[in-house]
């Protein structure tokens, strides 16, 4: 057998079940027929010397957003600055004649809350996307073109007047009046989403919600991944609210689907149909996710995303229609909520190897641990986003601060831990995010649950086989053995050799998709 790629003189740490390491890994047609002996003197048309670099299986992101994060790339950005001042002369600078929009709001970092009448001094119409994607500051002009029932929970002032910051249900209101975007731009998004992800060692990015809910940009938005050159692989969650009547023969089962029946699984290794994301409540940023008691100095417990009923609803057809489920809940009651409607959902129609998630999983107490295990599910956490905001986090939760994102507690019940990193809501590099399951620090070095912490190689099986797992795409990804796809990160030192301070800032030499080196900074080939 001639190889077409072999690649020598490696660190090679597979992260298989054997803890199998080598020096060298061989390639064909895009899959990797071996390590070690099994290819050592077979013959190459290519062979690559790496010098001592690391190569691991590919990162997979289990949870982000590359639309999102290419539209925020494109527009302004206020999240350097620091008083209401700034923001409101960065938005005059990019004023234009149609509705401005803009990234970047955190109101924790100004020396005030924006308001609309902030924005009305920018002129025309504003809206302000909040870094957690569940809120929004708009202008008075704005406020007025929105329907009255949108406006029932948004925020007022003390004399009952509308501030200008909407939240979930009223962020979508306002965020309708921007969409759908024109699949040119979402194209675009998607390719400089992908190109991130890639420059980072990222393989396979599972793109957390399309065609509808708080984060779709349009009703043809697969398209736009059809038609974008797509430098990596990329699996999409399509949002709750496309669930239609399904007019099927009775034996099916089936009351509500996806137009045409789609469901998780339809596609090929390079773009795919993940789980049918349903959003349960909001998120710690923005105060909306929903937690049994109150955050901490407030008689606020957040809010449930929509009428519990219908999210049953969704979360029942959905499972009886087949698709895997990705169920969106932060705060420990909207955790409760889900794991009580994905029982029902499997009492009344059992069906093994479900794989349902729980996206974020943000806060969960002890008594939830032993519920999520019973039922198989799966928690999809995003780790960077307690050395982002912990600091913040740790303020809200007050003693419940070591119940967030946990690691070590979801290992010890023996469920599967999926790694993810919700770009662009935080860092998207999965180096980060391993450094902090390892350390459990803020970015001030505050500690944030240190009895969570994990071992390095645990870290790093989150966020390539676990999250392989969760994406129902282990047969082909997440550690380097015979007959898996040939997706690689090559590093320029080992995570598990170096201090843990160190990991997030180790070198990408490359990253290798499909046995090809698409991104390779540092020249291997």
């Amino acid at each position: 057998m001639i190889l077409d790629v072999k690649l020598v003189r490696g660190r090679v740490v597979t992260l298989d079940p054997a803890g199998t390491c080598s020096d060298v890994v061989g390639v064909w047609r895009g899959r990797v027929v071996g390590v070690g002996d099994q290819v050592r003197d077979l013959p190459a048309r290519r062979v690559v010397d790496l010098d001592g670099a690391v190569v691991l299986p590919g990162f997979v992101d289990a949870h982000t957003h590359l639309a999102w994060t290419g539209r925020a790339a494109r527009m302004p950005d206020v999240s350097g600055c620091r008083t209401v001042t700034e923001v409101v002369a960065l938005l005059a600078a990019h004023r234009t004649e149609a509705r401005l929009e803009a990234a970047g709001y955190d109101h924790r970092l100004l020396d005030r809350p924006l308001t609309a009448r902030d924005l009305d001094a920018v002129g025309g119409r504003v809206y302000l996307q909040d870094v957690s994607g569940h809120a929004c500051v708009v202008d008075s002009g704005t406020l007025a073109e929105l329907p009255a029932h949108a406006l029932t929970d948004a925020e007022r002032d003390a004399e009952g007047a509308l501030t200008g910051f909407l939240a979930e249900g009223a962020q979508s209101a306002a965020r309708a009046l921007l969409l759908p975007y024109p699949l040119s731009n979402v194209i675009a998004d998607v390719e400089a989403g992908a190109g991130q992800c890639l420059s980072e060692g990222v393989v396979l990015a599972a793109e957390a919600g399309v065609a509808g809910g708080l984060i779709g940009a349009t009703p043809l938005e697969v398209a736009a991944y059809q038609q974008a050159t797509l430098p990596i692989r990329v699996q999409l969650m399509v949002a709750a609210d496309q669930l239609r009547p399904a007019a099927g023969h009775p034996s099916d089962n089936i009351d509500r689907a996806v137009q045409l029946g789609l469901r998780t699984g339809l596609g090929d290794d390079r773009l795919s149909i993940g789980a049918l994301k349903v959003f349960t409540d909001g998120g710690m940023i923005a105060r909306t996710a929903a937690l049994t008691e109150p955050y901490e100095g407030t008689t606020n417990t957040g809010q449930l995303q929509d009428d519990p009923d219908r999210m049953r609803s969704w979360i029942q057809d959905g499972h009886r229609a087949g698709w895997q489920l990705a169920v969106h809940a932060i705060g420990d009651r909207a955790v409760d909520f889900a794991l009580d409607a994905l029982e029902s959902a499997l009492t009344d129609h059992p069906r093994p190897d479900h794989r349902h998630r729980i996206e974020h999983c943000g806060l969960v107490r002890p008594d939830q641990l032993g519920r999520i295990a019973a039922l198989g599910v799966i928690p999809v956490v995003q780790p960077t986003f307690l050395w982002a905001y912990g600091d913040d986090y740790a303020k809200i939760t007050g003693p419940r601060a070591p119940w967030m994102y946990r690691g070590r507690s979801f290992l010890d019940h023996n469920i599967p831990l999926a790694g993810s990193s919700d770009r662009p809501v935080a860092d998207g590099n999965p180096l980060r995010a391993v450094q902090f399951l390892v350390e459990r620090q803020s970015r001030t070095g505050q500690p944030i649950g240190p009895d969570e912490a994990l071992t390095v190689e645990q870290a790093l099986r989150a966020h390539t086989a676990g999250a392989a797992y969760a994406c129902r795409r282990d047969h082909d990804l997440g550690t380097i053995e015979e007959g898996k796809l040939a997706d690689f990160a090559i590093l320029e030192d080992d995570p598990r050799a170096v201090a843990p301070t160190r990991i997030a800032t180790i070198p990408l030499a490359a990253t290798v998709v499909n046995g090809e080196f698409a991104h390779d900074p540092a020249g291997l080939t």
